[in-house]
């Protein structure tokens, strides 16, 4: 397999958990999320789609490196610490409000549901950046 291919497959892998999240997110949008077994399953699924791109993202930076391209390497390294920084920031903000819910805050809910689709928001941008570069990506082969 030649680095090219090795770039572009590593490119298609990162499209995978974040297509997957822009699938499954919207459904908790249907519950409440003042339901506990709910918002534990939420955060869970945000925990792992933050570890999930974090290694697909340190696979796809070096892919890319390997492969000489190295301002796809740069903008993947970028979405890379993004989810790294990201997970330690949004889940203990998301812990802070289901801590508040489970003290009495009749408000936590609300704000958890905002962290909700701050996180969707998140994802389609850098979904939509992803797959807008995919036509440079195939030219540059």
């Amino acid at each position: 397999m030649t680095p090219d291919a090795i770039a572009i497959a590593a490119f298609i892998i990162l499209l995978f958990p974040m297509g997957y999240f822009t699938l499954a997110s919207p459904a908790f949008l249907l519950v409440k999320l003042d339901i506990q077994p709910v918002a534990l399953l939420l955060r869970g699924m945000f925990n792992a789609h933050f570890r999930v791109m974090s290694v697909a993202g340190v696979i796809g930076t070096v892919a890319f490196v390997v492969a000489g391209r190295f301002a796809f390497a740069v903008g993947v390294a970028v979405i890379t610490a993004f989810a790294i920084g990201g997970r330690r920031w949004f889940l203990r903000r998301m812990d802070q409000q289901l801590s508040a819910r489970d003290a009495g805050d009749a408000d936590a809910a609300r704000r958890l549901r905002r962290l909700h689709w701050s996180g969707m928001l998140c994802n389609a941008v850098l979904l939509f950046a992803l797959v807008a570069s995919i036509p440079y990506v195939a030219s540059a082969t």
